[in-house]
């Protein structure tokens, strides 16, 4: 078995298409076929389903699949491993992050990439489901996510800040003029909220259920900065993390109050892989981290 078969495995499990998976691996279909082919030889078992076209993995090749992972991953790492004795540490962290954590991002490859001028950083926007595929697919090195709300599994974790919630709404608006709004009294507002798909959507209802409430907010989406233009520029009201005024200031004339009953909060942090030995370009940035008091930085 050589690790290039391995390749061809996963390149062909990610693009779902021998054509494409070939050239993504720079070699012609029939050597990645054949690749593959002496792959199943030497183990002894069928990995791929085939027909005219790729049908997937067969139950053993799903396990052959996740030790692909984690060789390659390995053999990822003594390369960064050499590369740093000869040249100091470089290549490329990649951090998948939840998109309530993205404001606090900068506030730790700014750091990162002071010390480690080699080192390149790739930042994906991503649910917390994404994150724990693309970590057990080592297509991520380092998530940024919630900790105590659908924690990943065979990760280690390191906490980082707690998510505060306010209402975003306008100042002369009906729920403008209070210290503070109940989770109750904010159902009531015309909203804009996250899409379901996202884990802050889902710890969001489950706050306004606690309150008994039952929010119909009339705009959806991924993005914060969609949601915050429709705040910004219609009559719609939101509720966000306070981390993110780190980047979004408060649009004029409008007001961001703290939610109360139930005043809660929630528990972000990173999350890698659970293997040792931790791969370099991880504990540069956990020791980054460590050294960084983002509750402080991000005012929450």
């Amino acid at each position: 078995m050589i690790v290039r078969q391995l390749e061809y495995l996963t390149a062909l499990v990610r693009e779902r298409h021998f054509g494409r998976a070939a050239a993504s691996c720079h070699v012609s279909q029939p050597t990645l076929s054949a690749g593959i082919r002496r792959l199943e030889e030497e183990l002894g078992l069928p990995i791929v389903r085939r027909a005219q076209r790729y049908e997937g993995l067969t139950p053993e090749g799903e396990q052959v699949l996740r030790w692909a992972h984690r060789v390659l991953g390995d053999v990822d790492g003594l390369h960064d491993e050499v590369r740093a004795m000869r040249e100091g540490l470089s290549g490329q962290l990649r951090i998948g992050a939840i998109p309530t954590s993205l404001s606090s991002v900068s506030l730790l490859t700014t750091p990162l990439a002071a010390r480690h001028p080699g080192v390149r950083v790739a930042v994906h926007s991503l649910n917390s489901r994404q994150i724990e595929r693309g970590l057990h697919a080592f297509e991520l090195d380092v998530g940024l996510t919630y900790l105590d709300s659908e924690p990943l599994t065979g990760v280690r974790t390191r906490p980082l800040y707690r998510e505060h919630y306010v209402l975003l709404t306008r100042s002369d608006g009906p729920l403008g003029h209070g210290a503070t709004v109940s989770w109750s009294q904010a159902a009531t507002a015309p909203l804009a909220l996250l899409t379901e798909d996202m884990q802050n959507r889902r710890i969001v209802n489950g706050i306004f259920s606690e309150a008994g409430a039952d929010p119909r907010p009339t705009v959806e989406t991924n993005s914060i900065s969609t949601l915050y233009g429709h705040v910004r520029d219609g009559a719609w009201s939101a509720v966000i993390a306070t981390a993110w005024l780190h980047l979004f200031a408060v649009p004029e004339g409008m007001r961001a109050i703290p939610l109360v009953e139930p005043e809660t909060t929630r528990s972000i942090g990173l999350v890698w892989l659970d293997r040792d030995p931790e791969p370099l370009l991880t504990r540069a940035l956990l020791d980054v981290a460590r050294d960084i008091r983002l509750d402080d930085a991000l005012g929450s």
